[in-house]
């Protein structure tokens, strides 16, 4: 068993030598860890990206707790998400997130095998959590309205993520929640703040 903790509590000050197992590698830019899973023909981040991009405040922690960003990741809203994730990887396309679904057996039930085994809040005494079939692992990080606003939602319920495919006001996003095992598609204000899940094209290694 790897008694590990997750990079997220890696990258803590509370947390000494530690060694990661998995597939890894490290954000030049800030010294961040993140594993990585080879889902069929892709290869995506199993964490959700933690980079405090400079000189802007478009990217927050939710409620604006760091806690939070270290268990979840960062929410960033879609212009700054377009360029956050490191060199070689990307912000995955529509396309992308619909390869990754249709392999994890259809939007139907996608949901259930990319959410973590833990960590998500039960809906009506049901369990929330997922199966975590191919080690993408998701956590509900919720979402915030605009970093100005200062209003999040839906954390321990609910995870939304971005593409890079939008229109002049809006842009595409995937969402896992806690009562459902679907993986819904949606359209949303670039405004707001959500999760990226960073992917990387050719696989990695």
């Amino acid at each position: 068993m790897n008694n590990c903790v997750s990079p997220m509590e890696l990258n803590s000050e509370n947390a000494v030598g530690c060694a990661i197992l998995e597939p890894h590698f490290t954000d030049a830019r800030d010294g961040e860890i993140y594993r990585y899973a080879e889902i069929g023909t892709q290869t995506w981040m199993k964490e959700n990206l933690n980079y405090d991009v400079p000189n802007n405040d478009t990217d927050v922690c939710y409620d604006k707790d760091p806690a939070n960003c270290t268990k979840y990741g960062r929410l960033y809203n879609w212009e700054t998400a377009m360029s956050a994730c490191p060199n070689g990887w990307r912000l995955p396309s529509d396309a992308d997130w619909q390869t990754l679904v249709d392999f994890a057996g259809g939007s139907n039930i996608a949901g259930k095998k990319l959410k973590a085994k833990s960590g998500w809040n039960k809906d009506e005494g049901k369990s929330g959590n997922g199966t975590d079939d191919y080690r993408f692992s998701a956590l509900p990080g919720g979402f915030g309205y605009s970093y100005s606003f200062g209003d999040f939602s839906y954390v321990g319920s609910s995870g939304y993520w971005w593409t890079r495919d939008g229109s002049a006001d809006n842009a595409h996003y995937w969402g896992l929640l806690n009562w459902t095992n679907e993986a819904q598609a949606g359209q949303g204000t670039k405004s707001f703040l959500r999760s990226i899940r960073c992917t990387h094209s050719p696989p990695v290694g």
